[in-house]
């Protein structure tokens, strides 16, 4: 049987061009300064000073250090400029960092009585991101080709809805957050699908098995909510929410969840679509087993990989909060519960989707077959 090739594929020479691209724009972002019309320098000299031991009242030790930078200014009324600018820092790093030669800063340049005042507003990181962003779409292309591309174009869409979302809720001023945010669930699964698995039976089972194992985890945190008066959650924890609070969690919660759910009941469909083509004779019972048994042996790496994303997210603050003298309980409240919540909830609806894939994908590829 001839292997059936995809009607649009991705060429070698496209990739060449897109890494050709790529290093052409990591090197454009190097020389763009004259493109800002913040002033931009670039760090030619470093002298670094003493350090001076530091320790708080919780015994906490740091280093702080001053550091002479010499900067030549790239753009603006002051190009070719050579400005000295001080810069302090501490080892532990929390609030400032250390600079380097060769690096380039956005200034604040002030000239007072001949003489220049000088502070650094920021990092340029134009080229880090510039160069991540390339690195990300050329693997992608040179490992999976046309699925790597299909995958790239629905998270750009993906990121383009999420956008005009935000826009949309701040242009109605949060009062419909969660109708908002739960439709755009529906069109994010809707389209990641069908760019990737394209129109086809595979995609409609993980559609519906991803929108019903989403629905019923949030279901359930709903129903849970009110029964508790959502007691021991402290929303006002929620950094720079200008809205209610509970819609915005609840909403975060959705998108949270979908995408755990989305990637299981992707890898259970398939697989049972896979043994459907390599045994054609087996029945709905046992794939609908065999589906239950993928499930339950990707179900706890997947939810340990949330749980450690979660910790790394709140690890800095808490560690923060305990150096400080902070109690355990004080720190989990204002860190980790709510983060917490949304972790149970997606791994709710992990093991919700397991039956509700297998259910779907045995039942639509067994359909007439009561075995």
């Amino acid at each position: 049987m001839s292997k059936v090739q995809p009607k649009y594929q991705v060429k070698w020479l496209t990739i060449v061009l897109v890494v050709l691209v790529g290093l052409g724009l990591c090197w454009a972002t190097q020389h763009n300064a004259e493109l800002y019309r913040t002033p931009v320098g670039k760090v030619v000299q470093v002298t670094n000073h003493k350090r001076v031991k530091q320790t708080d009242n919780f015994h906490n030790h740091d280093f702080s250090q001053k550091q002479t930078l010499s900067v030549r200014v790239l753009n603006g009324k002051y190009h070719h400029q050579v400005l000295k600018v001080q810069n302090s820092f501490s080892a532990s790093n929390a609030m400032d960092q250390p600079y380097h030669k060769g690096q380039q800063l956005f200034l604040h340049i002030q000239k007072k009585n001949g003489h220049f005042q000088t502070s650094i507003t920021d990092l340029k990181r134009d080229t880090v991101v510039v160069f991540l962003s390339f690195l990300a779409v050329a693997l992608l292309l040179l490992t999976m080709k046309f699925s790597g591309l299909m995958a790239l174009l629905s998270v750009l869409l993906n990121g383009v809805l999420f956008f005009l979302a935000i826009k949309l809720d701040v242009w109605l001023q949060g009062t419909n957050v969660l109708a908002i945010f739960g439709t755009l669930a529906f069109v994010f699964s809707g389209l990641t699908l069908l760019l990737v698995l394209g129109k086809t039976k595979q995609m409609l089972v993980t559609f519906g098995a991803t929108i019903l194992g989403t629905l019923g985890a949030v279901g359930l945190t709903l129903l849970v909510l009110k029964l508790t008066h959502e007691q021991g959650l402290h929303f006002e924890t929620m950094a720079y929410v200008t809205q209610n609070p509970q819609p915005v969690f609840l909403a975060e919660t959705i998108m949270g969840s979908l995408g755990a759910v989305m990637d299981e009941s992707t890898d259970i469909i398939s697989s049972l679509f896979a043994l459907h083509r390599e045994t054609p004779d087996i029945t709905r019972k046992q794939l609908f087993m065999s589906g239950r048994e993928i499930g339950k042996s990707i179900m706890g790496p997947l939810i340990n990989v949330l749980f450690l994303i979660f910790m790394a997210d709140t690890f800095a603050m808490m560690v923060l909060y305990l150096r400080n003298g902070d109690g355990w309980g004080y720190a989990f409240t204002m860190n980790m519960s709510l983060g917490m919540v949304q972790s149970l909830v997606s791994g709710i609806g992990i093991v919700m989707a397991i039956p509700a894939a297998s259910w779907f994908a045995s039942v639509l590829l067994k359909r007439g077959d009561h075995r």
